[in-house]
């Protein structure tokens, strides 16, 4: 199938092609409207589900795009395709299985192009419970002000005093310390809030009405910027618990990596949107990858970072500037190129069928 004209060039063209083809299918359609902010033309943001397949089944499998508001170009392109995918469409009804879409998990960060949302939170490091002490991240501390420096590009001494800390320390602390997540600077990069954020409570509000009741709870969360360009890597999207770990690599194979065991390219996280599926569905069997497509270099990646951080933290820098870095942020997470469109389709199909098949079986695993 030729999944490349479903991709999108901006949110509301995302997430037109998304309604219309989900009631093309005639699936059940349900809209959270965020109740505060707008896109970046003005346009209506939100979380929209399409409900496809056997709705009492005993097993839902959840396909999530945009939980990091730019790489929602990558997820909804391949649920637009799905959803066009005769082939897909018709082993969901064979499977007799129900499939839940979740079209921009943070659409306000989809649509202006930030990876995080309207309070600047990482919605991945934002499901944690607030109501008791939350993680300190004291490597970010050391660095939090050389990489996000009062000017840009940066003064030459401070990348020379940030260099000379990834030297001491290395490269995979370095990713650590930025991506694992922080809770105590709010301007700061993977920042994960101070409390649950909107799309954090549609979630959780949704799981509990259409999953709870569920068997089985299988879950793909689209993500970008990870790993080597168009590879799909599965990374398991749950808590510390061996049974579900093992029920995951049953589903998916034995190429699933972890970030627990240090076999992802990903740091290890606090507070990701999997543990949601656990706190709202304690009696579904849960097996969940995060399916990262890789782009760019981790060094290119981490620095697109700090320059669109930067640009968000000083509104008054010139257009021209916040344009181009504006720009560059997409493209790391987006690669709008035929060839990488139909990479990412290819495998994101073949992951659901899997799950489709999996879930479509009575067998439980250990």
């Amino acid at each position: 199938m030729n999944a490349i004209p479903h991709f999108s060039q901006t949110y509301a063209e995302a997430r037109d092609k998304f309604l219309a083809a989900a009631r093309i299918r005639g699936a059940q359609l349900m809209h959270h409207v965020h109740p505060a902010e707008r896109g970046a033309a003005g346009e209506e943001l939100s979380m929209d589900f399409a409900l496809l397949g056997s709705a009492d089944a005993p097993g839902l499998l959840l396909l999530i795009s945009g939980t990091h508001g730019v790489e929602g170009f990558c997820g909804s392109g391949c649920q637009v395709a799905l959803l066009h995918d005769e082939t897909f469409m018709a082993e969901v009804e064979r499977a007799g299985v129900a499939v839940l879409m979740l079209h921009a998990l943070n659409p306000y960060g989809f649509s202006h192009l930030r990876r995080v949302n309207e309070d600047n939170a990482d919605l991945n490091r934002n499901f944690m419970d607030f109501g008791g002490p939350l993680p300190v991240n004291s490597a970010y501390a050391e660095i939090h002000s050389l990489l996000l420096p009062a000017t840009w590009p940066p003064p030459p001494e401070s990348e020379t005093r940030l260099n000379a800390w990834i030297a001491e320390h290395g490269p995979k602390a370095y990713q650590a310390a930025v991506s694992g997540g922080q809770y105590q600077y709010p301007d700061g990069l993977f920042y994960g809030g101070r409390k649950p954020a909107w799309s954090n409570e549609i979630l959780r509000g949704m799981l509990h009405e259409y999953a709870a009741q569920r068997a089985f709870l299988g879950w793909i969360d689209f993500h970008t910027g990870l790993g080597p360009r168009g590879h799909g890597e599965k990374i398991y999207a749950g808590l510390d618990y061996s049974a579900d770990v093992a029920r995951t690599k049953a589903w998916w194979g034995a190429d699933v990596t972890s970030f627990l065991d240090g076999t992802s390219t990903s740091a290890a996280l606090t507070g990701i949107n999997g543990a949601a599926a656990h706190d709202e569905c304690p009696n579904a069997a849960f097996a969940g990858i995060a399916l990262e497509y890789g782009t760019y270099p981790m060094e290119q990646i981490l620095q697109a970072f700090r320059a669109e951080n930067w640009i968000h933290n000083h509104p008054k820098a010139p257009k021209a500037q916040q344009d181009e870095i504006k720009r560059t942020f997409r493209d790391m997470f987006y690669v709008d190129a035929d060839d990488w469109k139909q990479m990412v389709y290819t495998q994101a199909v073949e992951g659901c069928m899997r799950a489709i098949d999996n879930l479509g079986e009575t067998r439980t695993y250990a």
